[in-house]
């Protein structure tokens, strides 16, 4: 329950401690897992204090364990050690510290590890962390490289000197970090977000040298996996040799045998590439070289042929198809013009003898009246009117004397 208090009426020190230490107390026994570290004997006190630290964060809590309780597990409890404690949260008052009283310890076997690993690794694989499809390609010549390893440890320069022994422009950013002990998972996955925060940083490397199944148990650690998971950046696990299987080989985008075998992949091999690059223009020249002794071939061809060979007896071919052409054209042109001309005469005959001259030739007249309209009776006049009279040669003009009637 919240105490009441006010700053008229404040609540004492011992009153506040003594609450605390009321609540701590009733959390009871509880198992806790974690790494050993600090392990400290007193000379004339029959308590062992250790500190146990959450081995994914930096988190510690110190605990006290009576001697004999130690002394029986004695030569597994080093540093760095995992173990399962089975202890009481106690708040001491007098000092306002919190601290763990052990009432057992149990170190964790190489079986145990193992099965946990095995655990976590179907969880994973469940969540589809190892799924092929989610791993991503690295990148041919990466602009610059991250590598997260130990201080001058064998790893680093493996990782190093075969890098620039395949490619010597590769650049390196590396990022030191403890790769075993509890302060390993920590440090790795902030040197891992650093990396990835990096721009120019195309790879990152995590390399570790061999060492026993606890010394490689940072790289199976969950929070590590899930923050290599995370990655935007191709990540490559070169821990260990060729057995050594921490589940960061399963998560990381490439796998590498060795440190050795990283600072291969990361990067390509100069003289192969040059070899390549050779080939490769020996192969252009090549397809170059057939492709113009095709074409040469195709206007060899094309050169032999007569119209080629000879262009001036095709040009002779035409002329004379063209002068064949032109008087059959004139031959044509003269047919028709004679034919035509006939048309002609024999049309003018016939205009000829339809005209009113032919008949007037044969002694005929036309008589017309003064409009100019053609007599065809003598009733169409009258006595007194004028008439013009057309002959075959020249015209006369007369007037009517004689009515119709009078000349019946």
């Amino acid at each position: 329950m919240a105490l009441d208090s006010s700053a008229e009426s404040p609540i004492p020190v011992r009153t506040v401690a003594q609450a605390i230490g009321d609540w701590v107390g009733r959390l009871g026994r509880v198992w806790i897992d974690g790494q050993l570290t600090e392990i400290t004997r007193r000379p004339g006190t029959n308590k062992v204090f250790f500190v146990l630290r959450d081995p994914a964060a930096d988190i510690s809590l110190r605990v006290t364990a009576a001697r004999q309780l130690v002394d029986s597990v004695a030569e597994q409890l080093v540093e760095g050690a995992r173990v399962v404690v089975w202890a009481k949260p106690e708040f001491y008052v007098g000092r306002g510290t919190l601290q763990l009283n052990a009432l057992d310890i149990r170190p964790v076997g190489v079986g145990e590890l193992l099965a946990r690993i095995e655990r976590l690794k179907k969880l994973l694989a469940s969540e589809g962390l190892f799924a092929p499809d989610r791993k991503r390609k690295l990148p041919f010549l990466p602009n610059t490289v991250g590598l997260v390893c130990g201080r001058a440890s064998a790893a680093e320069r493996d990782v190093l000197e075969n890098a620039k022994r395949r490619w010597p422009a590769v650049n390196f950013r590396v990022e030191n970090v403890a790769v075993q002990g509890p302060y390993a998972v920590a440090e790795v996955v902030q040197a891992l977000q650093k990396l990835e925060n990096d721009a120019e940083v195309d790879v990152i490397v995590i390399a570790r040298g061999g060492g026993s199944v606890e010394d490689l148990l940072p790289f199976s650690d969950e929070t590590l996996l899930r923050a290599v998971a995370a990655c935007f950046t191709p990540v490559v696990s070169a821990i260990g040799h060729e057995p050594d299987s921490p589940l960061l080989d399963l998560v990381a985008d490439k796998r590498a045998s060795t440190p050795t075998d990283a600072g291969k992949l990361v990067v390509p091999d100069v003289a192969e590439e040059q070899r390549r690059i050779g080939q490769l223009r020996d192969r252009a020249l090549r397809c170059m070289i057939a492709r113009l002794e095709r074409e040469q071939h195709g206007l060899d061809s094309l050169r032999a042929r007569p119209v080629l060979a000879h262009p001036e007896r095709d040009i002779d071919r035409r002329v004379r198809e063209s002068a064949d052409l032109v008087a059959r054209a004139r031959r044509c042109l003269a047919a028709a013009l004679d034919r035509g001309a006939d048309d002609v005469e024999h049309l003018l005959a016939r205009v000829r003898s339809l005209s009113p001259s032919a008949t007037l030739e044969r002694g005929y007249a036309i008589v017309q009246d003064d409009e100019g309209r053609v007599l065809r009776s003598a009733s169409d006049t009258a006595p007194g009117a004028s008439i013009a009279i057309r002959l075959a040669q020249g015209r006369l003009t007369a007037q009517v004397t004689q009515s119709p009637e009078a000349a019946t």
